[in-house]
Parts: structure tokens; sequence; C-alpha cells
């Protein structure tokens, strides 16, 4: 009995960690999903940038961002296929310690059986009840025969229950057995177009350094017009803080009993005044960081926020305020949060979008329509506009006041 005791200790233990292996196992499928996903949309828009012969740079850097996924989904294979070694390999102990289990249970079942059988005709069980000194002596032998007899029912239960969980555990080691095998040639194919992918970069990027002047000429201008949108993008801030601030203190001299439209005090011209209503939604904005949602459903980021020199023309220094995200063309933007369309502004041949959420805005840049107008509210997830053929690139920024901030820290990890 208490090699039993032990044995279903040990079953108990090992459940626990199945469920706990489990655990990790659905949050590792679950990564490894999100990866083929982008890597899917990476490799579509890969395929539509091959189709531009002007697009070489997007063409690389496409390539960069899916050695990095089939780099990112091959740890996360090895990863699955290693917790996945460790539940087969505590399924099959388990399994071992139920075969145990039932070899003992059946060995006791036995001797109780045979030992029944073997005084069956020593004693009938009416004389032996009718042979007790007095009442309570023939309740308790009535009783006796009562738990023994449930016992023993009991006992073959365990026995068959035991044996349903053996051939359980046996059908789960074969599929676990099946999904490894199909995890290693999952491994095995992304290995091989982990190879493709790295010389085919290989080679755009030998073509790259036989244009690397001309493409730094471009990359120049292009750098040179994105500050001169920086600069009116900034300059329509500045001129919305300062219009809004002055309609809101005419607003307050005129109505100075409505609470509801009494600006706070403002700390600068640089920050807006913010009514009660405006203060809960920048606070709202603020406690949502890090779990924003992306300004397009599907896209990915070829350019990062901050000043670094180009991964592909080391001599031209990138100045980025924001993010790009190569999306497919026609693409619908939508608002990252509630807000107020704060401006519309046709700059250089592009179309920009802001929307105030108290005193944070985001910019959306790049746009062909935008379907709101300035005054607007907007949902999160609404629809604001789309992004045309060329550049079917979206620029996002996000603001406080009048200061940029990195958006990595308010959008959600994908």
């Amino acid at each position: 009995m208490k090699k039993i005791i032990l044995l279903i200790a040990i079953i108990f233990s090992g459940l626990s960690l199945i469920v706990l292996a489990q655990t990790k196992s659905d949050e590792l499928k679950s990564n490894k999903k999100k990866i083929e996903q982008e890597i899917a949309t990476t490799q579509k828009l890969l395929n539509q940038t091959k189709k531009n012969k002007n697009t070489s740079l997007q063409q690389i850097s496409m390539l960069r961002k899916q050695i990095s996924n089939r780099e990112e989904l091959i740890t996360t294979l090895n990863n699955e296929i290693f917790d996945l070694e460790e539940e087969l390999d505590l399924n099959i102990k388990l399994s071992q310690s139920l075969d145990k289990k039932l070899e003992y249970m059946k060995s006791d079942y036995s001797r109780v059986v045979y030992l029944a059988y073997k005084n069956r005709n020593m004693i009938d069980k009416i004389s032996f009840l009718l042979s007790a000194e007095d009442f309570g002596q023939m309740f308790r032998r009535i009783k006796y025969y009562a738990v023994f007899a449930e016992n023993v029912k009991h006992q073959v239960k365990l026995i068959n229950q035991t044996k349903e969980e053996i051939i359980k555990k046996n059908e789960e080691i074969i599929l676990l057995k099946e999904e490894k095998i199909a995890l290693l040639e999952g491994k095995e194919k992304e290995v091989k177009k982990l190879e493709i992918d790295r010389n085919e970069k290989t080679k755009n990027a030998e073509q790259l350094k036989k244009k690397e002047k001309l493409l730094a000429s471009e990359l120049q201008t292009k750098q040179k017009k994105r500050k001169e949108l920086d600069i009116a993008i900034k300059k329509a801030i500045q001129n919305e803080i300062l219009a809004e601030n002055a309609r809101k203190a005419k607003a307050a001299k005129s109505k100075p009993t409505a609470s509801s439209a009494t600006p706070a005090k403002t700390a600068s011209k640089n920050e807006i005044t913010l009514t009660p209503e405006e203060k809960t939604l920048s606070n709202s904005f603020v406690n949502n960081q890090g779990r924003l949602p992306w300004p397009v459903a599907k896209g990915v980021k070829v350019s990062d926020f901050g000043n670094y020199p180009h991964p592909d023309v080391p001599s031209v220094m990138i100045e980025n305020r924001g993010i790009d995200i190569l999306v497919e063309p026609g693409t619908s933007v939508r608002s990252v949060y509630e807000g107020v369309v704060s401006g519309v502004l046709d700059v250089l041949g592009t179309k920009v979008l802001m929307i105030r959420h108290g005193e944070y805005l985001t910019v959306y840049q790049n746009l062909t329509n935008i379907s709101v107008k300035k005054g607007d509210k907007v949902n999160t997830k609404q629809v604001v506009g789309n992004i045309g053929k060329s550049p079917y690139e979206l620029h996002f920024e996000v603001w406080k006041n009048n200061s940029y901030q990195n958006p990595n820290s308010w959008l959600t990890k994908k």
C-alpha cells in the first residue's frame, strides 16, 4: 500500500509538471503563429517590392526583416522541440509508473480474491452473522461484509481506470512523437529558406555597393524632404496649440462660471491648455502606453525611431522622429486611440493627419486619401484614410505637446 501511495504521489507531481509544460508549450505555439504570420506578410511585401526596379533598398530591408523573422522562428522551433522532448520523456515515465501501479493493484486484488476463495467453506456468511454475541456485533459484521464488498468493487474500478489512463498516455506519446517529427521537418524547411534569403540579401548588398553613391544621394534628398516635413508638422502643432489656447481663454472669459469649459493654467506657450474632459482623455492615453494598436492591421516596420547610420548605406545618417511601416498599396490607416482630428495637412505632395488625445498627438503621414476632417471625433481603430501605390510606407509619430516621443514605447508589441 505504501508503494502505491508513493506511486500516486509521483504521478500527481508529474501531472503538475505536465500542466506547466503545456502552458509553456501554448505560449511557444502562440509566438510561433505570430512569427509565421509576419513572415507571410513580409514575403508578400517582398514579392511586391521585387516588381519595382526602384525599390532595391526596400527589398534588402525586407530581406533583413525576413531573415530576422526566420531566425526567431527557428529559435522558437528549437525551444518547442526541446520542451516537447521533455514532455515526451515525462509522459513515458508516467506511463511506466502507471504500469507499476497497475501491477501492484492487480497483485493486491488477486491476494484478496484468493483469500476470499480459500476461506469460502470455513464459515458461511449466515452462520458468521448468527454466531454474533449481540446485535451490535452482528451489525458490525454486516458492515464489515458491506465494506469488504465495496472495497473489492472499488479496486476493480481503479484497475480499469488505470488501464484507461495507460491507454490514453500511450496515445499521447504517439501524438507527441508525431508532433516532434513535424516540428523537425518544419525546422529543416525554415533553415533552407533562411539560407536562400541570406544568399539573396548578399547578392542585393553587392549590387547596392556598386551604386552606393547614387543611393546616398537619393537618401540625402529623402532626408532633406523629411526634415522639411518635420518642420512643417512642428509648426502646425505649435500653431494649433496657440490657436486652441487662445480660443479656450476667450471662452473662459465669456463663461467664467462654466466649470467644464474653464481650462487649467497653461505651463508654457508650448503646452496645450486642457479642459477636464481633455485631461481625462490624456490620462487614459498614458494609461494605455505600450498597449496601443498599430495604425495598420498588417505591415512591416522598415525604419526605426532615432538617429543612426543607414544599415545599407552607412555614409547617410537617418534622423527619424517616428517609425516607417511598409504596407500593401491601398492599406487602410486607423487611429491608434480615440481623440479629435486636430489637423489635415497637404505638405510637399503628401497628406498628413494629426489626431489629438489630450496633450498627446498621433501623426499619420504619406496618406493618399483622408476620410475625416478637422474637429471630427474618432474612435480607437477607426479607419481615417489609406495608403496609395507610391510610396506605400506609412510614417507614424507620437507627440506630447510639441515634443516627439518614441512610438515603439506606445504601440503594442507585435
